[in-house]
């Protein structure tokens, strides 16, 4: 049903059928800053198989953009560092939702953290303001509630702050470490190195439990956050199956068929030779703090997602099967 105002004479009601409530739906603008990373490049895939079309993602990685833009020549797509104030503004103009993907990951140093996780932030949210947009999804991270003490844990609790102090329409939605198509860090970047080397190394005993997300999974709660409006909450989106490192390691090794043989190497040890690496790369794909995090013994809140959001879980067997072998884009990585 919708409600018109006729010139402030009067109320016309007007029923539409489930169909047509859904066709205007996907006629939504949606506004995806930061949206070519792993979880914008997926989400932007699985809006598509949904029937969305009118999709605009801003981000400033020329690369991976150049990417999104050979898959979805058809979408809205434009290179912007929004830590910096431009035209790219413009795209919020009308737009019926935001979802909030920007996020600094990995860095040695505290300034980009603030300044993409922070800055960014605060400019989105006046642009909401500004344009009186009526519905956001930010997507903050676990890390808000857990132990460890880096740049990213830190920003990303002040992110979270900062919207949920801003007053605007929104859901905020916490994941866990996630896999899936274009994971250029994490899973996509260790199953990449595995079928480059003889010996795979993993920090002492390997037994730090995990709690991955797939995030074909955590596109469909985006989505339905999306259609249902759902919003003055926060939910820790967690992987429903306890995993292990090392365990996680062998089910990637099985599905891409690596040839590796996988070596326990010594904490301290393995957290010197990453330190060492870092003095000749600047950006990382592994560092000593992410090591550190990953032995935490962080345990995160688990709830009922899929009845939450109406969605049904993917198995972590079969989400590894189809991150890795998927014909389309399993073979698609991005830059770092």
């Amino acid at each position: 049903m919708i409600i018109v105002n006729n010139h402030g004479k009067s109320i016309i009601k007007i029923h539409l059928c489930n169909s047509c409530e859904l066709l205007l739906m996907k006629e939504k603008k949606i506004l995806l800053p930061g949206g070519a990373g792993l979880v914008g490049q997926n989400l932007v895939a699985f809006l598509k198989r949904k029937g969305y079309r009118n999709l605009v993602v801003l981000d400033k990685h020329k690369k991976n953009l150049e990417v999104l833009r050979r898959m979805h020549p058809d979408i809205t797509i434009e290179e912007a560092d929004l830590a910096v104030p431009g035209l790219w503004a413009e795209h919020f103009k009308n737009a019926d939702a935001v979802v909030m993907l920007q996020a600094q990951i990995g860095d040695l140093h505290e300034e980009p953290f603030i300044r993409n996780n922070i800055t960014t932030t605060e400019h989105i949210i006046n642009l909401i303001k500004k344009y009186q947009i009526p519905y956001t999804v930010h997507i903050s991270s676990s890390v808000v509630t857990s132990v460890a003490d880096d740049h990213y844990t830190n920003s990303k609790k002040e992110q979270e702050k900062i919207v949920l102090a801003s007053g605007i329409n929104c859901v905020v939605l916490r994941p866990t470490l996630m896999f899936g198509w274009f994971d250029r860090k994490h899973l996509g970047w260790l199953s990449r190195f595995m079928q480059k080397v003889p010996v795979f190394p993993i920090p002492g005993h390997g037994r730090y439990m995990r709690q991955p997300l797939y995030v074909g999974d955590f596109c469909a709660i985006i989505i339905s956050c999306i259609e249902s409006g759902i919003a003055g909450k926060v939910f820790n989106i967690t992987g429903l199956e306890e995993v292990d490192y090392v365990d996680i390691i062998r089910q990637i090794k099985k599905a891409v068929n690596a040839k590796c043989r996988i070596v326990h190497i010594p904490y301290l040890l393995f957290s010197l030779l990453l330190r060492f690496w870092a003095l000749f790369d600047s950006n990382p794909p592994f560092t000593a703090s992410q090591l550190k995090a990953l032995t935490a013994g962080d345990a995160f809140e688990v709830i009922d997602w899929p009845a939450i959001f109406s969605v049904k879980p993917t198995p972590f067997a079969t989400a590894i099967h189809e991150t890795f072998n998927d014909p389309e884009y399993s073979r698609v990585a991005l830059e770092f």
